[in-house]
């Protein structure tokens, strides 16, 4: 069970905001969402901010996805998972690499199962949200898989993602049942 109750599922109003969440999501509000809209400036700024990282950005996806999923996985954010596995997928990641990512400290010792810069990109996630520093070592070479806009782009959705897993957790925010 949520900490708070959800706002209820057809809310209309703010009509505007509400209107553009809807449009984001395929037309429905998400058990996130109608947590969100308890603030609706909150939830304004988390669907323009979370639109941008999600549509916006040079950032390869199946990067994006990685890091979302590995982050999720990290701190226990099962919600963030369940809405990011099937996009991982989507993006061109496998169903070994996902599995592996229930685990990302572990995939990175599974040799062979990420290219150089998944491999990477999972190690800056393990840093970022573990210790939140990053090794020197470990910032060169995902700079140099991935430049400088992708490289801001791939710490932004990191350090994003972990403040989405840490709302979804503190508000122990489920899952949505299955359609």
């Amino acid at each position: 069970m949520p900490r708070i109750a959800y706002q209820p599922a057809d809310l209309a109003d703010p009509a505007e905001l509400v209107a553009a969440i809807r449009a984001r999501r395929g037309g429905r509000l998400l058990h996130l969402d109608r947590m969100l809209l308890h603030s609706p400036p909150l939830a304004a700024g988390w669907n323009g901010f979370l639109r941008a990282l999600r549509s916006e950005l040079a950032l390869d996806a199946r990067l994006r996805e990685l890091a979302m999923c590995a982050v999720a996985s990290l701190n226990g954010a099962e919600y963030e998972f369940h809405h990011h596995a099937p996009e991982f997928l989507r993006a061109g990641g496998t169903p070994e690499q996902l599995r592996a990512l229930r685990d990302p400290e572990g995939a990175l010792q599974q040799a062979g199962l990420f290219d150089p810069a998944a491999l990477a990109a999972l190690r800056l996630t393990c840093e970022m949200t573990r210790d939140v520093a990053v090794a020197d070592a470990t910032f060169a070479v995902i700079h140099a898989a991935l430049g400088d806009r992708e490289t801001v782009e791939l710490v932004a959705v990191i350090a994003a993602y972990n403040m989405v897993s840490r709302f979804l957790v503190a508000l122990a925010i489920e899952p949505e049942a299955p359609r």
